[in-house]
């Protein structure tokens, strides 16, 4: 394996108030341009992780890896990067790291060589019982060259004692709990794997005789793919030069996709269960203005979260739409540590208020979701600041109670602003008027899934409800538990 390419850690601030993405995944077969393609794929895919990126080919003798921090476009947009990942077969990830530090050694793709072959793997999501495993393994001689949950599996599949290597990568999978996507390349085959509950996604689409694997459908898009199809919960699908195949060794379940990749994760014009994420939202938008009788002038989204459910909130009741907050969409990066006073500065370095479309207004202010409330905060004093008279919040989704155990970087239960306050406490707490999140009854309606129906899927909406459809082995309790906190033993520098 070639030697991996470093670069200098550069530092910065991200301003990001919301539940943070989990990673994106990209793979192809069977394509002269496969390294290029695939850093295409992930450009696409860049709003799931920003920190790293990295890309492994194959070439039918050796594996060329090169792995960078920061985004896609600023690492593989020369030639002689690409030129050094060879092969017509890729796969790629985007890093947003949940488990393990911010560390060259943490960015994916990750390889290892077992005694059936090389082999690599891209992953998206987090293992609920990484700890409980790594722990058994390093007990039976294991070496941990990392510090993310994603080795687990690589050292699983390496230390099978079977000769296949799909019976290795098998074998692993029934050690392995929690939601994942995955996307493996061996020296014969380009692998998509998606957890029994499909908790995280991962579509198929199609570029003439190449095959594709992606976490969101425009990833499928951006390189002129067909789209064909999602993997199936629980599915291994097996692709090899223009031919797939497909096989299901787990026990059946019920499929629960992720219910925030619908409120917010998944990039707007990607399709989901036949519809796009924005049309989607819209629907939140309009389920909202169903359960609200506030009166107000004009409503207003936070953007860029909160655009599509205004949008919808704003045509469901025949209010004035207006764009009342500006974002700065440059604002992500910054090649200077900032000091104190500009980082006091706070949501002002990414929105700023359209004054003109705010004084002495009734301001109705949607946005997807409610997670600390700091930010809120911050965006409803901005407001009234500028003039408006009041200030109503309005949520599109139900109250975030419960953390995220599946590759989602959310508070502890305790950082929950909805799991220690009630709407009245939470409503004082931000400075508004009024507050009302979406039932969770409407947020049902609007995706189109009935809640516990047997005729239909449920999602995974433990944010809301508690409902956690993989228990987490590895949970120390909520007031101790966090994605970062996940193999926390290893180095984070």
């Amino acid at each position: 394996m070639k030697k991996i390419t470093t670069m200098q850690k550069i530092k910065y601030k991200n301003f990001n108030p919301k539940i943070k993405e989990e990673c994106g995944v990209f793979g192809i077969s069977n394509n002269n341009d496969a390294s290029a393609l695939t850093a295409l794929g992930l450009h696409a895919l860049q709003h799931r992780g920003q920190e790293g990126c990295g890309i492994v080919s194959f070439d039918g003798d050796q594996y060329h890896s090169e792995k960078r921090f920061g985004l896609v476009g600023d690492n593989f947009n020369k030639e002689k990067v690409l030129k050094n990942l060879t092969g017509k077969y890729a796969i790629g990830h985007n890093r947003y790291s949940t488990t393990g530090g911010t560390t060259l050694r943490n960015i994916q793709p990750f390889f290892a060589d077992t005694n059936a072959g090389g082999i690599s793997i891209s992953h998206n999501g987090n293992l609920t019982n990484a700890i409980k495993l790594r722990s058994k393994l390093v007990k039976e001689g294991a070496i941990f060259y990392t510090t993310s949950d994603t080795e687990t599996i690589v050292q699983l599949i390496a230390k099978s004692k079977r000769t296949k290597t799909m019976d290795k990568i098998v074998e692993a999978l029934f050690q392995i709990q929690g939601g994942y996507a995955l996307v493996m390349l061996t020296q014969k085959k380009l692998i998509g794997v998606r957890d029994p509950f499909g908790i995280r996604p991962l579509v198929i689409g199609k570029l003439k005789n190449s095959y594709v694997l992606a976490s969101e459908t425009c990833a499928l898009d951006i390189i002129g793919a067909k789209y064909l199809r999602e993997v199936e919960n629980g599915e291994i699908v097996l692709i090899e030069d223009d031919k797939i195949e497909s096989i299901k060794p787990f026990p059946k379940q019920k499929v629960r996709p992720c219910v925030f990749e619908y409120i917010y994760f998944s990039r707007p014009d990607s399709v989901l269960n036949g519809k796009t994420a924005y049309e989607y939202r819209k629907n939140l938008g309009i389920e909202l203005a169903k359960e609200d009788d506030v009166e107000g002038d004009v409503v207003v989204p936070v953007p860029d979260s909160g655009n599509a459910a205004a949008l919808g909130y704003s045509q469901q009741n025949r209010k004035n739409f207006e764009l009342g907050l500006i974002r700065n969409h440059y604002v992500g990066r910054t090649f200077i540590e900032p000091s104190q006073k500009i980082r006091s500065l706070g949501v002002k370095l990414k929105l700023n208020p359209n004054k003109t479309s705010i004084k002495d207004k009734k301001i109705i202010l949607v946005d997807d979701s409610l997670v600390r409330g700091t930010t809120s905060y911050k965006i409803v004093k901005m407001l009234y600041d500028s003039g408006a008279k009041e200030v109503h919040v309005r949520i599109a989704s139900p109250e975030i109670r419960y953390p995220d155990f599946y590759g989602v970087d959310t508070p502890t239960k305790k950082e929950l602003l909805a799991a220690n306050k009630n709407n009245d406490e939470i409503c004082k707490y931000i400075g508004a008027k009024s507050l009302k999140y979406l039932s969770i009854e409407g947020l049902y309606k609007a995706i189109g899934f009935e809640r516990r129906n047997n005729n239909y899927p449920q999602l995974t909406d433990h944010y809301f409800t508690g409902d956690y459809p993989v228990k987490p082995i590895d949970n120390l309790g909520d007031d101790k538990i966090t994605q970062l906190s996940l193999l926390s033993t290893g180095s984070n520098n």
